[in-house]
């Protein structure tokens, strides 16, 4: 059975990245290997930020997209406002499970926050 065991970012700027995943999104650092590789805690599906310097970043996706439950997506969004995150759907939407809103982390990586309703 082939399932996913772990979502790498690469990102160009660790200390911006932590800055972002840690104070806007709310993840806590689990592990450090180094300085260019962070493991944030993320129940039982890890995320791992590892730096990469000659990585290439720009503002199209890569056509995944990364989805955080949320119970109160209105909160959310206040969170992100308050830390000016670029919006993408900036304002709640319908979807089949409920609603959501897009958005983008520093490095251009599209993420949404889901209320299931």
């Amino acid at each position: 059975m082939t399932q996913v065991c772990v979502i790498s970012i690469y990102v160009p700027d660790m200390q911006k990245a932590l800055g972002f995943y840690t104070g806007v999104l709310g993840f806590e650092v689990n592990k450090e290997y180094g300085s260019k590789i962070v493991t944030l805690v993320h129940g039982e599906l890890p995320i791992v930020l590892e730096e990469m310097e000659n990585a290439v970043f720009n503002r199209v996706s890569s056509g995944v997209v990364l989805t955080l439950k949320t119970d109160d997506i209105h909160q959310s969004l206040e969170v992100l406002k308050e830390h000016d995150v670029e919006l993408i759907i900036g304002e709640p939407a319908d979807c089949p499970p409920g609603k959501y809103i897009s958005f983008r982390d520093p490095f251009g990586n599209v993420w949404e926050y889901l209320q299931f309703g």
